[in-house]
């Protein structure tokens, strides 16, 4: 039988993983002629790729609205979901998470599509939970964002209703501040009776909390090469305090170029045209 996300759980200590590929642009906001589309297509492609080669995990960005101008930077995005579902069903070994804005989301209704996704991948899925994020997006759901901190006391009730049908519970109530419901059931349990790996990328004080206290994985943007050996050690170490094992994500970009001194030139190019824009920003005039 497959094992319950065996590319997280189990396998490298170093773990490669792909972000952002369900949004037009990925990563980058870019008018160049092979800047990435961000179709079905390609996003399939790229899977089935690093299901080969081993990478470990996908992850989508939960994107409803692009930035608008020339690029419309990540204008034309898939649901994460109901994203990687297809994914799923198309690999063997990948991880493959889905991104969740838990305020637009009701967690009875995130439960079941996480375990739908689960039962799709044998053990495959993990959540990604965001707690807050892009205004402009909220208001298009007529939803309001919290204040900065109460964000994660939302979240964590919204993770705890959701836990509580992926364990068997229920029927059960629920009486929160945030939340009241009555009779809550759900099956069936997430494949294999194991709930999938849940990620976060919280950094503030409080959102790395929540992370630390309820994650399998933090995606810590935060982490720099002077502080990163002893923050993982923290974060670690913390969450050994909740009774659990934690892993550490970061960020990292590629620059392809046919040599090393050339890939070093545009690296260079480029910091130096960020500084300058960043001067602009900050520039009184």
């Amino acid at each position: 039988m497959p094992r319950r996300n065996p590319t997280i759980l189990e396998g490298n200590r170093f773990k490669i993983g792909l972000f952002g590929t369900n949004c037009s642009c990925g990563r980058v906001a870019t008018k160049v002629a092979q800047r990435w589309d961000g179709s079905w297509e390609s996003n399939l492609k790229l899977a089935q790729m690093a299901d080969e080669v081993g990478i470990e995990c996908i992850v989508p960005i939960g994107r409803w609205k692009g930035y608008g101008e020339e690029t419309n930077f990540q204008g034309s995005t898939f649901e994460t979901i109901i994203w990687a579902c297809g994914l799923l069903a198309h690999t063997r070994n990948l991880t493959v998470f889905g991104t969740v804005h838990a305020p637009l989301i009701h967690p009875v209704l995130a439960a079941k599509q996480a375990v739908t996704a689960d039962h799709v991948g044998q053990g495959r899925f993990g959540l990604n939970i965001v707690c807050g994020w892009n205004e402009d997006e909220f208001n298009m759901f007529g939803a309001r964002q919290q204040e900065h901190d109460v964000r994660y006391e939302y979240g964590q009730e919204w993770w705890e209703i959701i836990r509580r049908p992926w364990s068997g519970e229920g029927p059960f109530d629920y009486e929160g501040r945030f939340f009241k419901l009555k009779g809550v059931i759900g099956a069936p349990r997430p494949w294999g009776d194991r709930n999938p790996v849940m990620m976060n990328a919280g950094s503030s004080p409080a959102g790395r909390r929540f992370a630390i206290r309820n994650s399998d994985l933090h995606f810590d943007t935060r982490l720099d090469p002077a502080n990163a050996a002893a923050r993982i050690r923290e974060t670690k170490e913390l969450a050994r305090q909740h009774g659990h094992e934690i892993q550490v994500f970061t960020t990292g970009t590629v620059i392809c170029r046919p040599t090393r001194k050339k890939a070093e030139d545009y690296l260079i190019m480029w910091r130096s045209r960020t500084r300058t824009a960043a001067q602009l920003i900050a520039s009184p005039d």
